[in-house]
């Protein structure tokens, strides 16, 4: 059973609602409801499909956006239950902070902004929260999912400033330099652990990663000899495991234990409170944020910009190119099944945008090779 709630946490009662008002729920939570709507959405599902930095069809041992999210929606709720804060809204924060991502991983999502460059760009989490506000069409007097604000709150991470001033309440905060709900701050430091080392686990099967370049950071170095030490014959698949899931309850723990202090020091007395604290309570300690941004450096240069995953990420953006341009310039190819393209550039743009970036992986490359077969007169 869990523990009642800190005066801090987002609940029903402090909540700021959702922006078309509906009758409570009469079995769950309002919380509760949201995480279920964001699960049964249609985004959601399509997650299975689409890559975190494998793309999906190179292996179905890598994870996906689908099991990424569960990692980070694992990890945030044991974080929230042992800081008393509000597990279902955290849940639902990191099932939906990933709804907006395109196919391909960061790849896609450098193309499509490259794409959208001349209409305003492309960013995935304010595309997420088009998701959540509009792109999902399920019910019968509304558009979206109508969710409440302290979701839409933690699932907008960031927002330059001119997106902030078109969006009323829940921009608000970018504009006064304030903080969201600790609900949401615990979400997207839940996001940082999860891709860290579900990265190193898939690095390290998919012989990207040499065991060498990780041993350079402290921590790891000193979780594989102590392994090794209690368990000597250890085989390498046991061993990778055992350290990555060491490491990942070294850096939760490390995590409730400073985000504690921090609360602690700031004495918020409410919600209101916490999000004005002058920096974020949810963080690790000085230490360990440098052993976190180790690891992050040891990807980047030994797995995100190693030439194999780089000559996919060239496949990728093309993909992606081939299938804006081609439905800018040709409205004749565009789907049947979807509503008619839009004579105004701009506004044709985005309903290429919202298309494509709904797309899974083997989507993409379905309707690309359409593409192509329709330029080959095949």
């Amino acid at each position: 059973m869990s523990a009642p709630l800190a005066s801090y946490a987002v609940s029903e009662l402090n909540s700021r609602g959702r922006q078309r008002p509906e009758a409570p729920p009469s079995w769950r939570s309002e919380f509760q409801r949201d995480r279920d709507r964001i699960i049964h959405s249609s985004a959601f599902r399509r997650l299975e499909y689409k890559t975190q930095v494998f793309v999906n069809h190179e292996g179905d041992m890598f994870r996906t956006r689908l099991t990424h999210s569960l990692e980070v929606a694992q990890i945030a709720r044991s974080v929230a239950r042992a800081l008393h804060l509000n597990e279902d809204l955290v849940e639902a924060i990191t099932l939906a902070h990933d709804l907006g991502h395109t196919p391909f991983g960061h790849a896609g999502r450098h193309a499509l902004n490259a794409c959208m460059r001349d209409f305003g760009g492309f960013e995935h989490n304010l595309h997420s929260l088009r998701v959540v506000d509009e792109l999902e069409q399920r019910y019968p007097n509304f558009s979206g999912l109508n969710l409440l604000f302290e979701t839409r709150e933690g699932i907008l991470k960031h927002c330059s400033r001119e997106h902030a001033l078109r969006l009323g309440e829940l921009g608000r905060r970018f504009l006064e330099r304030r903080q969201p709900s600790l609900e949401a701050q615990l979400a997207n430091v839940a996001d940082e652990i999860a891709y860290n080392h579900h990265d190193i686990d898939d690095g390290l099967r998919a012989s990207l990663i040499p065991l060498g370049k990780l041993r350079e950071v402290g921590l790891f170095r000193d979780i594989e000899d102590a392994t090794r030490r209690r368990w000597p014959d250890l085989d390498a698949k046991r061993l990778r495991y055992t350290v990555i899931r060491e490491m990942l309850n070294r850096f939760v723990q490390d995590l409730i234990e400073t985000s504690r202090a921090r609360i602690a020091a700031a004495a918020p007395v409410d919600v209101d409170a916490a999000r004005g604290a002058g920096a974020p309570l949810i963080e690790f300690s000085a230490a360990m944020r440098e052993q976190h941004l180790a690891l992050k450096r040891v990807l980047r240069v030994e797995l995100y910009e190693h030439a194999q995953v780089h000559d996919m990420a060239q496949r990728s953006q093309r993909i992606v190119r081939t299938l804006f341009e081609t439905f800018m310039a040709e409205p004749a190819i565009w789907p049947t099944q979807l509503a008619p393209l839009a004579t105004e550039l701009g506004a044709r743009a985005q309903q290429i945008a919202d298309y494509v970036a709904g797309m899974t992986d083997r989507y993409a490359i379905a309707e690309f090779e359409r593409i192509r077969r329709g330029a080959n007169g095949s």
